[in-house]
């Protein structure tokens, strides 16, 4: 059996355009990695672009098992990651998220302005992380106890 797959989107305008190089994506292509997924490299595409680029992974005849973005979580008029991922989830999961912002705030008090999501489609979970490296790891350490849990789940497998 072949192991499930799993896509990183960072969405991030200036790394895209290779103004700088990305170093979220790969913290969370590694933490994939590791979990046992199948996961390429980091897609960066610009800001303007998440809205398409994740329609057309989760309208994919067979999308991953797990897609985490990261980057336009915040409140500028550029971050547009939340309102590209919540219309397609079926059901969130707010628990991973406050979850997430709890772990955050001990460290970053703006850590809860990040307008992070979390839930299912069909049978791949989605996550929005930060564009930060840090709000990756802390998002990462969150999923790390739960994200078998949850791929299993989505797969019928029941555990007792």
């Amino acid at each position: 059996m072949s192991s499930p797959r799993a896509q990183v989107v960072v969405a991030s305008t200036r790394a895209a355009a290779g103004t700088y190089a990305d170093r979220s994506g790969p913290i969370a292509v590694d933490f994939l990695r590791s979990q046992g997924f199948d996961t390429p490299d980091a897609l960066v595409v610009a800001d303007a672009d998440i809205t398409t680029t994740v329609a057309d992974i989760l309208q994919d005849p067979h999308p991953p098992r797990v897609l985490l973005t990261s980057g336009g979580t915040g409140i500028t008029p550029d971050d547009q990651t939340v309102e590209a991922v919540q219309p397609h989830l079926e059901r969130e999961l707010p628990g991973i998220v406050h979850a997430f912002w709890e772990l955050g705030r001990q460290k970053v008090p703006t850590a809860i302005v990040s307008r992070a999501v979390a839930g299912v489609t069909k049978r791949t979970f989605v996550m929005t992380l930060p564009g930060s490296t840090g709000g990756v790891k802390d998002g990462c350490s969150v999923l790390q106890d739960v994200l078998t849990h949850i791929v299993d789940q989505l797969e019928g497998i029941h555990e007792h």
